[in-house]
């Protein structure tokens, strides 16, 4: 996900024709004004020729506002586009590191500011023995083991979460408002929806896990240190045996979601 304030910029057609309308008759009450004000006698009055001041301007208007408005949208697509492409991982599709932490850390401080304040949990996950994909079958085979588990992880969330890609085959997901319970099972889903993922480099099948740690947060709370703690599950499952969820909701110990091995 990433947020693109474009609100105050003209990018569709019908705000084009709109302007451009409203321009044109700016324009037209502009030459009226100019043409009937005497300024020796200091009113107004009509021109000799008033039928001018709609005509001229009628003509020569439309296509500079159209020409004008025209540049601005194409600025404005050229100018999203590169916002997008600063803020998404191009290999999997997901927020970049930086673009996810900015994104959380602001829906952070926004919630600690509210006075009903709202929770939500943070999924980080790591993909189980990446290195031997790598190592045995090229890094371009691993490109598409990391695209297959990105789109697994998108497939169990909702609209309104975030899914970043960390770094090489980590990943991490932020659940706004999501209860422990619903976070857990988010995790949980993601973990079997990968595991369950047909994966067949050079037409060999394999299968593929991820090991995630999870935490929740009451705010006011931050994401280094919400990460932290998420982060500090993951290693605990992989140190048991990956292919599983470790989860740490506020004021409680960790909690061990079942799962069951995949060979």
């Amino acid at each position: 996900m990433t947020v693109l304030n474009t609100k105050r910029t003209v990018h569709t057609w019908p705000q084009i024709i709109l302007f451009t309308v409203l321009g044109t008759l700016l324009c037209i009450a502009l030459a009226f004004i100019i043409d009937c004000f005497s300024f020796e006698h200091w009113r107004f009055q009509w021109g000799s020729d008033p039928q001018n001041n709609i005509i001229i301007p009628g003509l020569i208007a439309p296509p500079i506002f159209f020409f004008l408005l025209s540049r601005m949208r194409e600025l404005a697509i050229a100018h999203r586009q590169l916002q997008l492409l600063a803020s998404t991982d191009s290999l999997t599709d997901c927020l970049t590191r930086r673009a996810f932490t900015t994104l959380v850390d602001a829906y952070l401080e926004q919630v600690s500011l509210e006075e009903k304040q709202r929770g939500g949990a943070l999924l980080v996950i790591d993909v189980d023995y990446f290195k031997v994909i790598n190592d045995e079958f090229g890094h371009d085979e691993g490109d598409q083991a990391l695209r297959m588990i990105a789109n697994s992880i998108k497939s169990s969330l909702r609209e309104i979460d975030l899914v970043g890609r960390i770094g090489g085959e980590e990943f991490s997901v932020f659940l706004p408002g999501a209860a422990p319970e619903a976070a857990q099972s988010v995790a949980e889903r993601i973990r079997q929806s990968v595991a369950q993922s047909l994966f067949a480099p050079l037409g060999k099948p394999i299968r593929m896990s991820v090991s995630v740690g999870g935490a929740t947060f009451e705010p006011p709370s931050r994401f280094t240190q919400l990460y932290r703690e998420a982060d500090q599950q993951l290693y605990r499952a992989k140190r048991t045996g990956r292919n599983r969820v470790l989860f740490k909701a506020s004021g409680t110990g960790t909690i061990a979601l079942p799962t069951t091995a995949l060979h």
